[in-house]
């Protein structure tokens, strides 16, 4: 049996929302569709807060904000006291993905005797009461699509991944008009992050035909939109693109998963502290160029959405691709040394949950080589 039959068979479950509003002013949907909520917790940013009154809320309202870059259990155990003091019957996540997440945390953690020690892995939530809404305001992650929430550790800096379908948004709001103002830097290292989505979930040894469909859709979409997001953020037209293609990837993430390039991804969160998506940006082209050889067809459809068919050397057109988006990929600038790269190796090749999904396997010398090259 050929692997694409294989792979045609394989059951996989996918979840999506209940209702998804997607388009510019869409947020407005929102403040009617809360009506029937009374007292309403809102997860935000800083940056963010201001959109809370956009949406309407005629409820009583309690805003967070304390949220760090990378949540950490301390950062967590803060929000939930918070909104265990508020009791509220929904949660509206207004931020990027780590806000996102903590949102998902608070929807099913606020009212129940379980710690988020208590959920780490694969359907440990009892349950939830309350509802969740979820509300981008940057086009990465496509946390709002998801069912998982990860959380680091302080003692380790490890990444804690919790997934349950408890954690599936009631309704999705995809809406524009809210990413004008992400800095251009940041529109490019998160679109890259939703790429980086799509790409893995598509080239992983758990693909799927249902996925691959909403993988390649969301690669086509970052290759039409993203420059010109970077370029304009007030661009409706690309801006709603890049979220439609955060929303795929992040669909993409719960039957299939991503696989190496953000294995290698974390530890340059947690031990250099930059954010997610540049991460992911700066690992993209050489973890795309590593599997080519194992994943032609489909790396060849990549290289024809970013305009780097015909590149000789796809490491090197990948890597200029993001450069020419303005993020910095090379390590040594954001802080890294040689000496460092051994014990990043380590902790990247130990993240079994995602090494082992990439096509081609990744040993720890092989993950040392793409630091190196990195660096």
């Amino acid at each position: 049996m050929s692997s694409s039959a294989l792979s045609m068979a394989r059951p996989i479950t996918l979840l999506q929302p209940a209702r998804l509003e997607i388009g510019a002013g869409a947020i407005g949907k929102l403040g009617e569709w809360a009506a029937a909520y009374k007292r309403i917790f809102v997860v935000a940013m800083a940056p963010t807060v201001g959109y809370v009154a956009r949406i309407g809320l005629r409820g009583v309202v309690e805003t967070f904000t304390d949220i760090p870059p990378e949540p950490d259990l301390p950062a967590v155990q803060a929000v939930l006291a918070a909104a265990r003091a508020f009791e509220p019957d929904l949660v509206i996540g207004l931020g990027g993905g780590s806000v996102m997440d903590v949102a998902k945390l608070v929807a099913v953690l606020w009212d129940s005797e379980q710690s988020v020690l208590d959920v780490v892995g694969v359907d440990k939530v009892a349950g939830r009461r309350a509802a969740l809404a979820q509300v981008p305001t940057t086009s990465g992650t496509g946390s709002e699509a998801g069912i998982r929430a990860l959380v680091t550790n302080p003692e380790t800096l490890a990444k804690l991944a919790i997934e349950s379908r408890h954690m599936l948004a009631d309704i999705a709001v995809l809406d524009p008009e809210l990413t004008y103002s992400v800095p251009a830097a940041v529109t490019a290292a998160t679109g890259i992050d939703a790429l980086a989505h799509c790409v893995e979930s598509f080239t992983n040894i758990k693909a799927h035909p249902l996925i691959d469909g909403y993988a390649g859709l969301g690669i086509e979409l970052v290759g039409k939109f993203l420059a010109r997001a970077v370029q304009d953020g007030a661009d409706t037209e690309a801006r709603a693109g890049m979220m439609l293609a955060s929303y795929y990837g992040g669909l993409c993430l719960g039957p299939v998963n991503t696989a190496g390039g953000h294995a290698l991804a974390y530890p340059l969160g947690t031990r250099l502290k930059l954010p997610h998506g540049l991460a992911n940006a700066i690992i993209f082209p050489h973890v795309l160029a590593f599997n080519e050889t194992v994943r032609p067809e489909k790396t060849a459809v990549v290289a024809r959405a970013l305009g780097l068919s015909g590149k000789a050397d796809l490491t090197s057109g990948a890597v200029t691709w993001c450069r020419d988006l303005g993020v910095e990929t090379q390590l040594s600038r954001h802080g890294a040394s040689e000496d460092q790269l051994p014990l990043w190796s380590e902790e990247a090749f130990a993240i079994k949950r995602l090494i082992d999904n990439n096509p081609r396997p990744l040993g720890l010398e092989d993950i040392l080589g793409i630091y190196r090259a990195a660096l």
